[in-house]
C-alpha cells in the first residue's frame, strides 16, 4: 500500500466513524490536543518515587502522576527493546508484526504503518527525538510518518532531547502536534554491570554496600524455576555478567540503577519546562511509559527478556489537568502499553482507531468513568537472545486479575504459576502443586485460546497446541 492509498483509506475510515482530521472528540470549536509521548528505556514500574520507592527521587515523573493517572497494572507486550517499541507504535503483537527480536531495520519486510503515519494523515505535525530502535529506517517517513527529527536523527542523545523538543515546540504551526521523546536511560545500567564506560555520561562510584538500597524481598532464585532461565544467564557473560555476584555487588547495582533513573528524570524535568515555556502545556496530553523493565536483582536477574514482574510491568501515566483527574492511581485494570497506546491517543485526538487493533482506549478510566467491560487477562511475549543471536527459547505470559502464568518453549520444567495477591514477589511456583491442577489447566486453556485467536503458533504444554 503506497502513501496515497493509505491516506485515502485512513480518511475513509474517519468519515465512516463521523470524525475528520480537523475535528476533535472534545466538541466543535475546541482545539484538538497536542500529545507529548515520553518513553524511557528499561525502567520497571516500581522505579518511581510516587510508587512508594524511597530509594529513588523522581520529581518530574511524580509531577506527571500528580496531575494525571498512574496505572499500576500496566505491562509491556515484550520485555525487549525493538519488539516492545514496535508493538507500541503499531498496536500489534510481536508475532503479528514478525518483530520478535532486536533486529536491524529491514525495509523490504516491514511495511506496517506506525503511530506517526496515523497522526500525520489525520492532520497532526509529528516529531521524534532520541532513541529510535525500530525495524525501519528514519528515512522511511512514508511508513512511520514522523516528519521532524533533530539534526542527527536517531543519534540525538538523552542530554540533547530537551533542547530538540524546545526547537520543535517553538515552531509556528496551525495544527496540533504529536512529539515523541525517547530517552535511553536507565538502560546504561547494562554497561555499568559490565564495567564499561556509560554512553550517556558517568555517574558517581557507588558507596559501600551497607549504604546502598537493600536487596529486594524476592532476591533469591525461587524453587521450581524453569531450568532454561539459568541456562540463559550462562549464555553470555556480556549480557549477564552478574552470575557470580555477591549480594553486596547486587546492592551497588541497585544504587547505580536508581541514579540512572534520577538522571533521566532530571532531563524529563527540563523537557516539561520547555513545554511550559512554549505556552502549550494546558492543551497537551502527556503520556509517560518505558519500553520494558529491568530485573534489578529480583531472582538474581539483571537485564530483561524474562517474564517476571520486574521486567514486564512498567510505569504508565496519562498526565495533564485537562485530560485526567489529578492524582489518580488505577490498580485493578490490566493495561497493555503496547496494545492500548494507539487507541488511547486516537480517542483523545478524535481519530478513528485503525482497523484490526485489539487495544482499548484508557481515556474513560482517566476521566473516572467505568467501561462496561474491561479485559480480565493480557498476554506478554518473549524470545531470548544475546549478542544479536537468538537462543531459540521463547515464552508467553498470561496475566489475569489475580494470577500469572509463565510458560517457556523448552526445558524439563517449562511452567510457572503465581498467585500475585499472596505472592507478589513470585517465589512460590504453583504449577508444581497438584492441588492447583485445575487452575493450571484454566490458564493453559486461556492462553491457548488467545494464541488461536491471534494466530500465535506457540505450543502450550500438556497437549494443548495453540494452532
Amino acid at each position: 500500500m503506497n502513501r496515497r492509498q493509505f491516506m485515502t483509506r485512513s480518511l475513509g475510515v474517519l468519515a465512516v466513524a463521523g470524525l475528520h482530521p480537523g475535528r476533535n472528540a472534545f466538541g466543535e470549536g475546541a482545539a484538538r490536543p497536542n500529545i507529548l509521548f515520553i518513553m524511557t528505556d528499561q525502567q520497571f514500574a516500581g522505579a518511581l518515587g510516587c510508587a512508594g520507592n524511597a530509594d529513588v527521587k523522581t520529581p518530574a515523573m511524580d509531577g506527571l502522576a500528580a496531575n494525571g493517572i498512574r496505572f499500576e497494572s500496566a505491562y509491556c507486550a515484550n520485555p525487549l527493546c525493538v519488539p516492545s517499541r514496535t508493538v507500541m507504535l503499531t498496536g500489534k503483537m510481536p508475532h503479528e508484526t514478525g518483530i520478535t527480536r532486536n533486529i536491524d531495520a529491514k525495509s523490504e519486510t516491514f511495511r506496517t504503518p506506525l503511530l506517526g503515519r496515523f497522526f500525520t494523515d489525520a492532520g497532526y505535525d509529528c516529531g521524534y527525538a532520541g532513541k529510535w530502535h525500530l525495524p525501519l529506517e528514519i528515512s522511511q517517513k512514508n511508513i512511520h510518518g514522523f516528519g521532524w527529527f533533530p539534526k542527527g536523527g536517531e543519534k540525538c542523545p538523552d542530554a540533547k532531547i530537551p533542547a530538540a523538543a524546545a526547537e520543535f515546540l517553538a515552531q509556528k504551526r496551525d495544527k496540533p502536534f504529536l512529539f515523541v521523546a525517547s530517552f535511553i536511560n536507565p538502560h546504561d545500567i547494562c554497561q555499568w554491570a559490565r564495567g564499561d564506560a556509560l554512553p550517556h555520561g558517568p555517574i558517581p562510584d557507588p558507596p559501600p554496600p551497607d549504604q546502598c538500597p537493600a536487596l529486594p524481598d524476592n532476591f533469591a532464585i525461587p524453587e521450581h524455576e524453569p531450568d532454561v532461565l539459568r541456562k540463559v544467564t550462562h549464555s553470555s557473560k556480556a549480557v549477564y555478567p552478574t552470575v557470580d555476584w555477591t549480594p553486596d555487588r547486587w546492592r551497588q547495582y541497585r544504587w547505580a540503577y536508581y541514579r540512572l533513573v534520577e538522571k533521566v528524570d532530571a532531563l524529563i524535568g527540563q523537557l516539561l519546562d520547555a513545554l511550559r515555556a512554549s505556552g502549550q502545556e494546558d492543551n497537551t496530553l502527556i503520556v509517560f511509559t518505558a519500553d520494558h523493565g529491568d530485573g534489578t536483582a529480583a531472582h538474581h536477574w539483571n537485564q530483561k527478556q524474562v517474564l517476571y514482574e520486574e521486567t514486564t510491568r512498567v510505569p504508565f501515566i496519562l498526565g495533564g489537568k485537562r485530560f485526567a483527574a489529578a492524582g489518580q492511581v488505577d490498580r485493578p485494570h490490566l493495561v497493555s502499553t503496547g496494545l492500548d497506546l494507539i487507541p488511547t491517543l486516537c480517542d483523545y485526538a478524535g481519530i478513528a482507531i485503525p482497523e484490526g487493533l485489539r487495544g482499548r482506549s484508557l481515556r474513560p478510566l482517566a476521566e473516572g468513568k467505568q467501561p462496561d467491560k474491561w479485559r480480565d487477562a493480557l498476554v506478554v511475549e518473549t524470545q531470548f537472545e544475546y549478542d544479536g543471536h537468538t537462543t531459540g527459547i521463547r515464552g508467553r505470559m498470561l496475566r489475569t486479575q489475580r494470577h500469572k502464568y509463565n510458560v517457556y518453549s523448552e526445558g524439563t520444567l517449562r511452567e510457572q504459576l503465581f498467585d500475585l495477591e499472596t505472592d507478589p514477589g513470585e517465589m512460590t511456583n504453583l504449577a508444581v502443586d497438584s492441588e492447583k491442577k485445575i487452575l493450571l489447566e484454566e490458564c493453559r486453556t486461556r492462553l491457548g485460546q488467545w494464541c488461536r485467536e491471534t494466530g500465535d503458533a506457540f505450543e502450550i504444554p500438556n497437549g494443548q497446541v495453540s494452532h
